[in-house]
């Protein structure tokens, strides 16, 4: 286990940011605004970049500006995306740095970390990529997120591990994301 994230081990998981939900998400444009940044980044990077979608019909598809920057999307009525067999499999790819961000933090994106550190996967939460209704949910996920196991980041924080250096090659692009 490296102490940083390395963006050769990273997975990008993007939960639920969708037409319906995200208009009422407590500063959801800048949740979404960091969304965007971090996975525009993992393209940039070759990280894959895995969305799901809960109850899509009823919450809407994902929305457009997250829509184009994903590998796959995963269709969940269950909380957890871990209880999806495909989201699962998804995940068999090698990489052992799970990186969750998403709405709403307190329902779906929690039981997502914590299903994923139930099965004893490495996790970090991007809370600045996060998202619920209230300040006190999300408070309270990221709390619990962290006592379960998890490491909290902020998405500039993570850019700046993949990259490791102001010589990595796509770094002026990275950069010119985060300004």
């Amino acid at each position: 286990m490296t102490y940083l994230s390395d963006a050769s081990r990273a997975t990008l998981i993007i939960v639920d940011l969708q037409e319906k939900l995200m208009p009422v998400i407590l500063d959801g444009a800048q949740v979404l605004q960091r969304a965007v940044i971090l996975a525009q980044a993992a393209r940039l990077l070759g990280i894959p970049v895995i969305g799901t979608a809960q109850q899509p019909l009823r919450l809407g598809p994902t929305v457009v500006p997250i829509h184009p920057l994903l590998d796959r999307t995963i269709e969940k009525s269950s909380f957890d995306a871990c209880a999806q067999a495909d989201f699962m499999e998804v995940l068999i790819n090698g990489r052992d740095d799970l990186i969750v961000l998403g709405c709403e933090a307190h329902v779906c994106v929690l039981q997502t970390v914590l299903g994923l550190l139930h099965r004893q996967r490495r996790v970090k939460l991007v809370s600045d990529a996060t998202g619920s209704r209230r300040s006190s949910d999300k408070i309270a996920a990221i709390d619990r997120a962290r006592n379960a196991g998890a490491e909290i980041v902020s998405s500039e924080m993570l850019m700046f591990e993949w990259m490791g250096d102001s010589n990595h090659p796509k770094f002026r692009e990275i950069l010119k994301l985060i300004k």
